[in-house]
This record gives structure tokens, sequence and C-alpha cells, in this order.
């Protein structure tokens, strides 16, 4: 017996299906999302397969109810533990979709661990949350006092020792600039044939304040750079809780930074303390 022939498969680059893709296409418009999340119940920020993390979460239910797969970009891949403020995301939405809907609805399903800020159209269709950002702006808090606060506990390292602040603050001047950041960062894993991907960055900025406020002892930190390497934020806060403790003195800090050997740095911070609080990009007027 003869089998009846099948029918001919639709190749993938056959016109109906191109036309469809470019349909498709055409009712897509970029959009831009400022996403704010406790990073203490995820492994990160970015979607992994397998595990929880903030992008996995946001993107599964954004295409429940948008209906199509999604493509999302994050403008900065923080680790487990740590927090956003100002995470964004970038990605192709339906044209005709009404964002301020979207947006209720996302955060009703996402609360109370992530809630998207702000949602809007951009009109440069090749904007990219992390390609197209001109800074990235960091927090770290730090409670010092004797006794633990544990309503500070998943946003705060508790440090008991006595910090002096002045010296914090001095030995943010050799991080000014652009540097070699080799001493702050966990290099990757390179892959065979792979080259050593550069750790120079441009740090814009790096100051300790104390907080005002009800709660004693607070400490914030604020970098901002044009990028930053893995761990490069958590090595440099907890290098410089050193220098408060008297372990350290600005001049070792210079000497560190120049030296390029991450065992001559001092402890990495815990994550619970870190939120990415800004990204800016070109042409930013909006203010955090």
């Amino acid at each position: 017996h003869c089998s009846p022939p099948r029918p001919p498969r639709e190749r993938i680059n056959s016109r109906p299906v191109r036309r469809a893709r470019l349909r498709l296409a055409a009712m897509l418009r970029r959009a831009r999302v400022t996403v704010a999340y406790d990073g203490s119940g995820f492994h990160g920020f970015a979607k992994h397969e397998g595990t929880r993390t903030v992008m996995g979460e946001l993107s599964a239910t954004i295409e429940r109810i948008v209906r199509i797969p999604l493509q999302l970009v994050g403008a900065g891949r923080t680790d487990a533990g740590v927090h956003g403020w100002g995470q964004v995301v970038s990605g192709d939405l339906p044209a005709d979709i009404d964002l301020a809907d979207l947006q209720r609805r996302v955060n009703r399903m996402l609360a109370p661990e992530i809630a998207v800020r702000d949602w809007v159209f951009v009109d440069d269709p090749d904007f990219n949350a992390r390609y197209s950002a001109t800074y990235r702006h960091y927090r770290y808090h730090v409670v010092n006092t004797p006794m633990p606060n544990p309503l500070m506990a998943r946003s705060a390292w508790h440090v008991y020792q006595p910090l002096q602040l002045w010296t914090m603050q001095l030995a943010c001047d050799p991080l000014i600039g652009e540097h070699d950041f080799s001493a702050f960062c966990r290099r990757p894993r390179l892959r065979a044939g792979k080259a050593q991907p550069s750790l120079v960055r441009t740090v814009l900025r790096a100051d300790w304040t104390a907080v005002p406020g009800d709660v004693p002892g607070l400490l914030r930190f604020e970098i901002r750079a044009t990028a930053f390497c893995h761990q490069m934020v958590r090595s440099i806060v907890g290098t410089l809780v050193d220098v408060g403790m008297g372990k350290l003195t600005a001049a070792d800090v210079r000497a560190i930074l120049h030296g390029r050997d991450r065992t001559e740095a001092g402890q990495v911070a815990p994550p619970q303390g870190l939120v990415l609080w800004e990204v800016g990009y070109p042409g930013d007027t909006r203010v955090e």
C-alpha cells in the first residue's frame, strides 16, 4: 500500500511566514519599564531556567497577560538578595495595549515583591535597557549600632563595630575616574579561546553619608559609574568598611586599586544592603 503524499512543509523563510512576521513587528512597539523589587526571595535578577528570578517572574506574568512571547532586556544583572528601585527593562509590546492597565494588572499579580513603577513607549525602536544606558547608580545601606535592627535585616548590613565615617569618605577619593577595577571585581569564567574582558570602569561618584531619621546608625554609600563588573560595589563597600574599622587606610585603598590584586581587597559586603537605585539614559530628565 502506498502512503498518501505528505503536504509540503512551509519553509521558515517562505513569503507567508515572512509577511506574518512583518505584520507582527508592525503591531509591536518598544517599551521601557522601571521596576522595583525586594530581592530577598530571588536567585538574582536575570532569567535562569529552573530558578526563581525577578526577570523570570516579570516576563512570565507579562506574557500571561499579553499572550505573546517576549524578549525582555534588563539594565543590570543584580545578584541573589540584591534589591532594585530603578531597574530598567526594555522590550516590544503590542502597540495598542493600555500600559496603565497593564501596569495595574502586573502589579496585582506580582505584589508585594515586585512592582512596576513606570511604563512608557519610547520613540527609538532600538532603545535597549542595557546598551543604551549611560550610567548605573547603586546605594548600599549599613546599620552601625551595637545591637541589630530586625526591621532593617533584609535591607541593610549590620556592622556592630564603631565606624569612622570621615575615613570611609576620604577613601572614596581614589575610586573616582577611570581605573582598572580588577582588585574589586570577580573575574568571569571564560570559555576556551575567549579573551579576558577588560575590567576598566569609570566611576562618576562615590560617597558616604549618615542618614538622619528614625533608624539609628544608618549609613548610606552611593556610587555611580558608566558600568560595573561582578561584585564590584559589594567589594568596594566591604573594603571601605574595613577602612572605617581602622583595618585599612585611604592610602591602602589607592594601593589596592593600583595593584589590581583581588586578594588584597577587603571583605565582600553581604547582598541585602545593596540596591540598584537608578539607571541613566541620554536625554533623561526624570529625577529619581
